[in-house]
C-alpha cells in the first residue's frame, strides 16, 4: 500500500514528539501492515517522549514512530507470510525475537539476546498504520473490542508476573499503582487470591485498585506497609509479592514483607543500583525471585485471551480515557502529572 498516513513521531532528542504526517510502511516478505483501530501509552513510550537517561541511551533510531500496544486489522501481507491474512484482527507480541539465540532455541523467545522492541527499536504503532513481523502477531477474538485489545500488552505483563507460580488461596501483596500493578490486582483476585494488598501513592489510582479486587490500600507516606502486612498474615508475611515499582524502598519493603519460602515477581525498573539485604531477606527466608521480563511466547497470551473472553476479568476500570490520535499531547501530559489521575490512556487514529 502506498500514501501518506498520520503518525506520532519521536523526531528530535529533546522533550516531547511530533504529530505529523509520514510515508504509510512498506512491508517486508515477512511482515503484514496493519491498520491500528487503537492503541495505549505505555510508561516507556513517556520515557521516550520526556526523552530521560534510560530514552537517551536505548532508543537509536530518530526520527521515529511512537507506541508499541496496540490492536488492529490486517490489511496488507507480505509474500513470506503464512499464517496471517488480510482481514484478521491482530495485536502484537512487542518483543521481536530473532529465532536463533540460545534462549530463543530453548523456548525463552520473549529475552531473545538479540531482542527488539517495536516502538523502540524500531517503528511503532502511533500512527493509522503499523508494519509488524508476522512472527509476533497474535489473532484477537472479535469479541474483544479495540480499546481492551490494545491493553493486551501490559495485561500479559500483569499475568506473567502474578501466575508465574500458583496463587490460589494466598495472599498477595502488590507494590506501584502504575495500570501494571492495577491490571495485576485483577489478575490476582480472578485467580483465586484471598488477601491482595496493594501499596500505592496516588488516590486516584488507588481507587481504582479497589475496584480491581485489592482488599487492602496502603499509601506511601502514610501508612507503614510492612508491619501493616504482617499483622494481618499472622506475622508470617505474604505468600507472593510482586514489585511494580522497582524504586529502592519499595523493593527492600518487598522483601520484608514476604514470608519465608514465599515468591517474589521483580518487574519493576530501577533507574540505578541500589543495595538489598541480600543475606537475611533472600538466602536466610529462602526466597523465590522471578525476573519477569515481557510476557511468555504464547503462553501468557492464550491466558490473557481467555480471561477476557470469559468476562471473568474486567479491566474497563483502568482504561480511563480514549482520546484521538491527534491528542497524543494530552495524553502524554495526564501520564506526567503528578498527583496521577489516569489509569491507562488510549489513542484512536
Amino acid at each position: 500500500m502506498q500514501g501518506k498516513m498520520k503518525a506520532v513521531i519521536k523526531a528530535n532528542k529533546k522533550q516531547g514528539a511530533e504529530f505529523t504526517e509520514v510515508d504509510i510502511p512498506r512491508i517486508k516478505d515477512d511482515e503484514v501492515l496493519v491498520k491500528v483501530k487503537g492503541t495505549s501509552i505505555c510508561g516507556s513510550d513517556v520515557h521516550i517522549y520526556n526523552w530521560n537517561k534510560w530514552a537517551e541511551t536505548r532508543v537509536k533510531n530518530i526520527p521515529q514512530v511512537l507506541g508499541h500496544e496496540f490492536a488492529g486489522i490486517v490489511v496488507e501481507v507480505g509474500r513470506g507470510v503464512k499464517n496471517i491474512k488480510i482481514g484478521d484482527y491482530i495485536s502484537a507480541e512487542t518483543h521481536i525475537p530473532c529465532n536463533d539465540c540460545k534462549p530463543c532455541l530453548t523456548g525463552q523467545r520473549h529475552i531473545c539476546s538479540n531482542l527488539k522492541i517495536l516502538g523502540v527499536d524500531c517503528n511503532g504503532c502511533f500512527a493509522e498504520y503499523a508494519a509488524v513481523p508476522e512472527v509476533v502477531c497474535w489473532k484477537n477474538s472479535q469479541e474483544i473490542p479495540p480499546e481492551v485489545a490494545c491493553v493486551q500488552e501490559p495485561l500479559g505483563n500483569a499475568v506473567y508476573a502474578t501466575l508465574v507460580e500458583d496463587v490460589a488461596g494466598k495472599s498477595v501483596v502488590i507494590i506501584g499503582d502504575g495500570p501494571t500493578g492495577l491490571l495485576a490486582a485483577g489478575v490476582a483476585r480472578v485467580s483465586g487470591a484471598t488477601d491482595i494488598f496493594m501499596v500505592g501513592m496516588n488516590a486516584y489510582r488507588m481507587e481504582i485498585a479497589k475496584k480491581m479486587g485489592a482488599d487492602h490500600l496502603l499509601y506511601v507516606g502514610k501508612d507503614d506497609p510492612v508491619k501493616f502486612v504482617m499483622s494481618n498474615t499472622y506475622g508470617i508475611g505474604a505468600d507472593v509479592v510482586l514489585d511494580m515499582a522497582g524504586n529502592e524502598k519499595a523493593v527492600n519493603d518487598g522483601f520484608k514483607m514476604v514470608r519465608k519460602g514465599g515468591r517474589f515477581s521483580a518487574f519493576g525498573l530501577a533507574s540505578e543500583p541500589f543495595k538489598i539485604d541480600y543475606t537475611n531477606d533472600i538466602v536466610f527466608k529462602g526466597v523465590t525471585i522471578y525476573g519477569i521480563n515481557g510476557r511468555l511466547m504464547f503462553d501468557t497470551w492464550y491466558r490473557v485471551r481467555n480471561f477476557l473472553r470469559s468476562k471473568r476479568l474486567d479491566i474497563t476500570p483502568v482504561i480511563t480515557h480514549k482520546l484521538r490520535l491527534s491528542e497524543f499531547e494530552k495524553g502524554f501530559e495526564l501520564m506526567n502529572a503528578n498527583p496521577k489521575e489516569c489509569g491507562k490512556v488510549v489513542l484512536i487514529p
